[in-house]
């Protein structure tokens, strides 16, 4: 089965294990990542190729850990710095540094993104490039919303990986199955989102604007809706990595897994502290 989403439909491993494989279901396991044998003792753990022997270049869950904890170590990285290099912020707060920041950093992840999201070859080094600029704009718009509403930032901190808990005990638990009406749904309504941010913007520049970034009820229900899309963001990623895990993909899609998670969890925090800051506000 192909992906659907454009984080992970550039891998060329993914698509071509995906499009041989045979579920359980049709009497048939999973095969290992071009392994002919369903005997797991076979798979072996040395140099990749090699039958009988181990394989250290598979994609594992550990793997995805790693390269997800790093990812995600990075942003925090670069967000306390950025934050830290701005200062306090008050009234008489230089309000441009911080939007110049935000704009840059923002800025910056977003083309990272895409060619991250369309890279047939993931590169750790962009990935790791995308955190760290995603990191400086987290930085920049948690110290605005911070200075506005002391401790929303942890409390939206700690709702983002509240949420992310949530959402791989229930995909784990209740068996939740990943169909292509589904995917295609996700990511329409990514791409729908993005789209309409960038409307905004550019509105902005002309004086318009929009009420879905603002603090009314229409701006809140959006920012619910994006909550609820990057929850489901989560659930394409963790798809990912099982069926990535099961079929025996290269190492190196790890990062790919880890970039997915890296933006689905920084899609939760944006949107859960702008809900936060519209309650609060009221």
């Amino acid at each position: 089965m192909r992906s659907n989403n454009p984080v992970f439909n550039r891998s060329e491993e993914f698509n071509r294990a995906s499009s041989n494989q045979t579920y359980a279901g049709g009497g048939q396991s999973y095969p290992g990542y071009g392994d002919t044998s369903t005997d797991p003792s076979q798979w072996g753990t040395g140099a990749p190729g090699t039958p009988g022997q181990a394989d250290q270049g598979r994609m594992t869950v550990d793997s995805v850990v790693q390269k997800t904890a790093i990812s995600i170590a990075l942003v925090f990285a670069a967000a306390f710095a950025t934050w830290w290099w701005i200062g306090d912020v008050d009234e008489t707060a230089d309000l441009g540094r911080i939007g110049l920041l935000a704009m840059l950093g923002a800025g910056g992840a977003f083309l990272l993104s895409l060619v991250n999201s369309f890279k047939k070859v993931i590169s750790p080094a962009l990935v790791m490039a995308f955190a760290l600029a995603e990191g400086v704009a987290l930085g920049a718009i948690s110290a605005f919303f911070e200075a506005q509403y002391p401790g929303i930032v942890m409390s939206a901190v700690l709702g983002t990986f509240g949420a992310f808990a949530g959402t791989l005990a229930a995909y784990k638990f209740l068996n939740i199955k990943v169909g292509d009406k589904f995917r295609r749904g996700v990511v329409a309504g990514m791409f729908g989102m993005v789209g309409l941010g960038l409307l905004s913007l550019v509105l902005s520049l002309f004086g318009v604007q929009s009420p879905l970034y603002g603090n009314g009820p229409i701006g809140f229900l959006f920012a619910l809706a994006g909550l609820v899309l990057g929850v489901f963001m989560l659930i394409l990623d963790f798809d990912f990595v099982e069926n990535g895990v099961a079929a025996g993909l290269p190492e190196r899609e790890s990062w790919r897994a880890a970039f997915g998670l890296t933006v689905s969890l920084v899609w939760i925090y944006t949107n859960l502290l702008r809900i936060l800051a519209i309650i609060r506000g009221d």
